[in-house]
């Protein structure tokens, strides 16, 4: 999940005590990364990028629903884990997962051990299998924005929302579709991290940066 989303008032997932940091190697950068290495290269690397693999898309969107009321750093520590256990999350394979699997998931340390996000993305990659038959995910999913980034110039993390209309509209019909645990807050989170929506500060550097790439199709 995204980090900037914000959940009764605070932010989801993370204690974000300043708008801005200003870090050794000169640059300036959204505040909620800190100064945790693996924080900041996500934040640099990956966040706000526009992502259109579907693949990576359909990680994403589950990682965000395991991430649920907990702090995405926490899920980003165990993404490595997360991909051993779910296969490279392939969907045909996730789809397949019976009783025995799941429970067996239930005893694997490395994860988040819950039962119903575990079962949710079962639920999650058939939707996922279902919506392929028609067109790609990633098509899906971008046309919702017409194909390109939404550009926000926000200067401070009060000013980033926890939802949007667009947001509600996207995860109802994910809902529909038989998505699991990709409520509105979930969904926004979600198009930030993918880069449909960019939301650094607009005194980070990687806002102008987040503007227009795109990260290529998996082969």
């Amino acid at each position: 999940m995204g980090p900037l989303s914000r959940y009764g008032g605070r932010l989801m997932g993370i204690g974000w005590s300043q708008d801005l940091i200003d870090h050794e190697d000169g640059l300036s950068r959204c505040g909620w990364p800190g100064t945790d290495p693996l924080y900041v290269a996500y934040h640099d690397n990956e966040w706000g990028v526009p992502e259109h693999d579907s693949r990576a898309l359909f990680e994403k969107l589950l990682l965000d629903g395991f991430q649920a009321g907990l702090s995405w750093i926490t899920i980003l520590r165990k993404r490595d884990a997360f991909r051993r256990a779910f296969k490279g999350f392939d969907p045909e394979i996730i789809a397949r997962f019976n009783e025995a699997k799941m429970e067996a998931l239930m005893n694997d340390a490395g994860i988040v051990r819950n039962r119903a996000k575990i079962a949710a993305a079962v639920s999650s990659a058939r939707a996922y299998l279902a919506m392929q038959a028609e067109q790609e995910f990633s098509d899906y999913l971008w046309g919702f924005v017409d194909g390109q980034p939404i550009v926000n110039r926000f200067t401070a993390r009060e000013d980033v929302p926890a939802a949007t209309p667009l947001a509600e509209s996207i995860a109802k019909d994910l809902k529909v579709r038989g998505f699991r645990f990709c409520g509105p807050t979930i969904v926004y989170a979600f198009m930030q991290a993918v880069g449909m929506v960019n939301d650094h500060l607009v005194g980070c550097h990687r806002h102008a940066a987040c503007c227009s790439p795109m990260r290529p199709a998996r082969s």
